[in-house]
């Protein structure tokens, strides 16, 4: 079933974590952040919504790493009730769609609860000071590819962040699967 993100007061400051990486590591907030902002998106393995816009979000996150602009994956869902999105298959999901940026593990669901997250994929964007200033879609894609020509909202958005300071006007509220939340 699929949810679509809530409407978030911009301007909140970003809950900092510290989560294990599917790279052997963990990571805080703080190490993620670029000077020019930063982007959390909670995703999962197995979302079709996720698995449509994968390959257009780690090129997105790619180009923002290189201007500035730190980026991160975090995995909330039950895994016990969908191994898919079990820490193993966290590993293949991210070699095999070759993240440049660390995908983590939030196994007790907390940090997904901290951001108010509800779906995958869904992305927070944050200024340098850690303030929110994007909650919504990487494009107007869902489950499928974006109209030749179609706006990458999500790195245009970040972009005017880190070059104003400004959050755009126009904000569309992610939509994916809802996070499978532990009982």
């Amino acid at each position: 079933m699929a949810a679509t993100s809530p409407p978030v007061a911009l301007g909140t400051a970003a809950p900092d974590f510290r989560l294990p990486a599917t790279d052997g590591r963990s990571y805080a907030f703080a190490e993620i952040a670029g000077p020019n902002g930063t982007v959390i998106v909670f995703i999962c393995n197995h979302c079709p919504y996720v698995k449509a816009v994968i390959d257009r979000m780690v090129a997105d996150a790619r180009t923002m790493l290189d201007e500035g602009i730190g980026f991160a994956a975090i995995c909330s869902n039950d895994a016990k009730s969908y191994p898919e999105d079990s820490f193993a298959n966290m590993q293949r999901f991210a070699n095999t769609h070759g993240f440049a940026f660390p995908y983590l593990h939030d196994e007790d669901q907390s940090v997904a609860r901290a951001y108010g997250a509800v779906c995958t994929p869904d992305f927070f964007g944050f200024d340098a000071t850690r303030r929110l200033g994007y909650r919504g879609r990487l494009d107007e894609g869902r489950m499928n590819a974006p109209s030749a020509g179609a706006r990458r909202e999500l790195l245009e958005a970040m972009r005017a962040i880190a070059s104003t300071g400004a959050a755009p006007a126009q904000q569309f509220a992610s939509m994916g699967c809802s996070i499978k939340w532990k009982a």
